[in-house]
């Protein structure tokens, strides 16, 4: 393999989720950056790696950087992993990546699971848009301000959640949001006790409150987009926007009405979403 830091991605639950390049790319690096070195440990040996690991964390040092990225600079081959899934999806390591481009070398991808893509791709919700929002903040009040910055948001919004505070995190969702507001709960992805549910918020803090179970394991809550308001548009302004989005993408015509009537062209290009799409 050429020289480089090779982002590797590992499974988040089911070991068979590795792929083949990542097992080369593990067993070929001449060093393996872990985030957690006992737990990743349990994986190589699993896979039948024996490769020299350090450990790489959010409370590594601007030196533990320099080093890895002289490595990289000599030649060397470096492998970074995180606890599980893909590393840098809310997990350290970004300013190494940054250090080892800014260094003039290649950093490479190597894909795999990924708990943010896995939940999205059963959860049901729209996914042309979505909106990743990371940990959850621990304290109530924090909690609160995140949840209502985001609540007129438009796209899915995906959270991860630490399993002692889904309990308390969802009844917050149900405030803030409203309790009718279409959520999903995707818990121990890919492993035994698996649990993808949908439903209305309210009856989803519902589920999880009584049920012990559920408040185990790695979590991902996904919470459905708010309805659009359309905007109000007089008749022959409508029918000219209407008429322009038979001849033209529905972007163009919007920008085309826009620069004539002063309106904003996201809520025009809204409002024709809204007409093909009136639910």
């Amino acid at each position: 393999m050429e020289s480089g830091l090779y982002v590797v991605a590992t499974p988040i639950g089911n070991l068979k989720d590795v792929s083949p390049r990542a097992v080369e790319v593990l067993k070929g690096a001449d060093v393996v950056a872990a985030e957690d070195t006992r737990h990743s440990q349990k994986l190589l040996q699993h896979l039948g790696v024996d490769t020299p690991m350090v450990a790489y964390h959010d409370h590594s040092d601007a030196q533990a950087t320099e080093r890895l990225v002289a490595r990289v600079e000599a030649g060397e081959v470096v492998a970074l992993v995180s606890d599980a899934g893909t590393p840098l999806i809310s997990d350290p390591g970004y300013r190494l990546v940054r250090a080892v481009q800014d260094s003039g070398n290649k950093v490479i991808p190597i894909p795999g699971a990924c708990a943010v893509i896995a939940a999205l791709s059963v959860c049901g919700l729209p996914t042309d848009r979505f909106r990743f929002e990371g940990f959850v903040p621990a304290k109530a009040g924090a909690r609160k301000r995140a949840f209502e910055n985001v609540a007129r948001e438009s796209a899915t919004l995906v959270f991860y959640e630490a399993p002692h505070r889904v309990a308390a995190s969802l009844e917050e969702m149900a405030r803030v949001f409203g309790e009718d507001r279409e959520a999903v709960l995707a818990r121990e992805i890919s492993k035994a006790f698996e649990t993808v549910r949908r439903g209305a918020l309210g009856e989803l803090a519902t589920f999880v409150a009584a049920d012990a179970n559920q408040q185990r394991g790695e979590i991902v809550l996904l919470v459905a987009g708010a309805r659009r308001d359309a905007i109000e548009l007089d008749d022959d302004t409508a029918a000219l926007l209407t008429l322009l989005a038979r001849e033209l993408p529905a972007k163009r015509a919007a920008a085309l009405i826009a620069e004539h009537t002063g309106l904003r062209k996201k809520d025009l290009y809204d409002y024709l979403l809204g007409q093909k799409d009136p639910g």
